[in-house]
């Protein structure tokens, strides 16, 4: 009875510890969740509610002139997602077993590694808008002065290089993190399996291969999840640097850009569509859930596995 007793009192200490972290999500997280796919169910007029609609917010979603832009911003997220996952993770696995093999200054490179992250967006959105500036920006003006005045363009105003630019922005600010992530992954791996293998007389390229990229499964797993949901939630970059429009011509336009376009209106047009932007809303909402959650099953079967 006693020990049941005292169980019974650590059962209680732990739900008042986590009473506010999950009174903080409720609050901002489930209650608003569930309001935008109630909203997505009724008629809009502005920001006034109407009557019940059904499924129409959805068929106008799906129809002409919503479909074209709801198709063109998810193959916008989709490849930005294939492009961020295949260069930044690369670059952040080569970072990390750079630093790991560092026997001096790994604090400071890590460091350096990771500042571009704690940054804040806004400047490092303006301060990339200003290297690309097509006229006066550092970037075409070193390019002209290499003699290839055929390689200077407007970076951000060109609709075959806006997306890719914005690509290689994230790429640079974000970088740090995976790079991070993994280095915690190769300190908790234990030397003896190293130690090991080069007994053997295995090559670094093959410790690499056979031993160490299989053992990281855990962090690619975070890395994975992590960037399917940043992809597809992606609305600060490309509304710093291409506005609510996705300039140019809806180059850099995304599902979450979008999202706010409909529901709050553009800078060329005061309307607004509230109704098919929380459908849009519920459509993000349950690719990122669904993704996140069918990503991680997959993944995480596959680290039992090894």
């Amino acid at each position: 009875m006693k020990l049941s007793g005292i169980k019974r009192e650590q059962r209680k200490f732990r739900w008042l510890l986590l009473s506010p972290g999950l009174l903080i999500i409720i609050i901002f997280t489930s209650i608003p969740a569930l309001t935008t796919l109630s909203y997505a169910f009724f008629e809009w007029k502005g920001f006034v509610r109407g009557s019940w609609a059904g499924f129409e917010n959805f068929n106008r979603l799906f129809s002409f002139p919503f479909r074209d832009q709801f198709l063109m911003a998810f193959r916008h997220n989709t490849l930005v997602f294939i492009a961020i996952m295949v260069l930044q993770t690369s670059f952040g696995l080569l970072i990390a077993y750079a630093l790991f093999n560092l026997t001096r200054g790994q604090r400071f490179f890590r460091t350096v590694t990771f500042l571009p992250v704690i940054f804040s967006l806004v400047i490092v959105g303006y301060m990339w808008q200003i290297l690309l500036d097509p006229y006066y920006g550092p970037i075409n003006l070193i390019v002209n002065e290499l003699g290839q005045p055929t390689w200077a363009r407007a970076w951000l105003g060109d609709t075959a290089t806006a997306l890719p630019t914005l690509v290689f922005i994230n790429l640079w600010r974000w970088v740090g993190f995976p790079a991070i992530i993994f280095l915690a992954g190769l300190n908790a791996i234990s030397t003896d399996y190293i130690e090991a293998a080069r007994i053997d007389g295995a090559s670094e390229g093959k410790i690499f291969r056979k031993i160490l990229f299989p053992l990281l499964a855990p962090s690619m797993t975070i890395i994975t999840v992590l960037t399917f949901i940043g992809a597809f939630e992606w609305f600060d970059l490309p509304y710093i640097l291409g506005g609510s429009n996705g300039s140019p011509a809806g180059a850099t336009d995304t599902l979450a850009l979008m999202f706010y376009r409909l529901s709050f209106g553009s800078v060329d047009s005061g309307a607004n569509e509230v109704g098919v932007g929380s459908a849009l809303g519920v459509i993000i909402f349950t690719v990122v859930g669904v993704g996140a959650a069918v990503g991680t099953k997959l993944l995480r079967r596959r680290e039992v596995e090894m």
